[in-house]
């Protein structure tokens, strides 16, 4: 079947099953990406406590590196380290909902298909779109 011919209220659902697996693709990255921070975040807390109370330590400001305590530096590394882990987690319960919802979408497009009818009842031969969702 074409997607020519595909009765409109398939079609939407396809449409909202295809947001749904790119939004659950832009969170995957986002986890990646905080992972990566993480790891940054753990190798820079390592060496910083293997530094001398004595040495000199900087951090960035942005182009720049400005003098610093190692002490300051512990706190900020540990404060940031706490917020990556909840950002992981909100991102965690983010995915798991959005594959719960994929699978249910995927579930009722293939029960749909297979009985041959629309959501409202019709057949795919009659056409007719389906009634409105009443949770929207």
């Amino acid at each position: 079947m074409s997607a020519g011919q595909m009765p409109p209220w398939l079609q939407e659902q396809l449409m909202k099953m295809q947001q749904s697996q790119q939004n659950l693709q832009a969170i995957m990255q986002q986890k990646q990406q905080i992972e990566m921070e993480k790891i940054e975040t753990d190798k820079s807390l390592e060496e910083l406590r293997k530094a001398s109370e004595n040495d000199m330590v900087y951090k960035h400001a942005g182009s720049i590196l400005i003098k610093s305590t190692k002490k300051e530096l512990i706190d900020e590394l540990e404060e940031k380290k706490e917020l990556t882990k909840t950002r992981s987690t909100v991102l965690e319960k983010q995915e798991s909902r959005l594959k719960e919802n994929l699978k249910e979408q995927e579930a009722k497009i293939t029960e749909l298909m297979k009985s041959g009818s629309s959501p409202g009842g019709a057949t795919m031969s009659e056409g007719s779109p389906p009634p409105e969702n009443p949770r929207k």
